[in-house]
């Protein structure tokens, strides 16, 4: 099992930024990657970014250039920064990690960004 602590969200003007930091613990060894989700009510969950453990990463086409994703893999923990932010980016936004059985995810965290 792993453990998905998150932390950073709030409320934010638009064009500001905001940094999301996402904990693990647990059977840690086993996971290759590790990521940000967002979720809107009535929506589906979708991939914000994701970083494997070698440092690959992937993003949605909408944050690219403006969130960075980043990884520590001694303290076991993935960031979000998250710059010139808009208001279509309000939503909750969950933390992922994967290994080759299953995916786990954080509690969410409300990220408001206001116009």
């Amino acid at each position: 099992q792993v453990q998905l602590v998150e932390s950073g969200g709030g409320w934010v003007q638009a064009g500001g930024s905001l940094r999301l930091s996402c904990a693990a613990s647990g059977n840690i060894f086993s996971i290759n990657f590790m990521g940000w989700y967002r979720q809107a009510p009535g929506k589906q969950r979708e991939l914000v970014a994701r970083i494997s453990r070698g440092g690959l990463t992937n993003y949605k086409d909408s944050v690219r250039g403006r969130f960075t994703i980043s990884r520590d893999n001694a303290k076991n923990t993935v960031y979000l920064q998250m710059n010139s932010l808009k208001p279509d980016d309000t939503d909750v936004y969950y933390c992922n990690a994967q290994d080759i059985k299953d995916d786990y995810w954080g509690q969410g965290t409300q990220v408001t960004v206001s116009s």
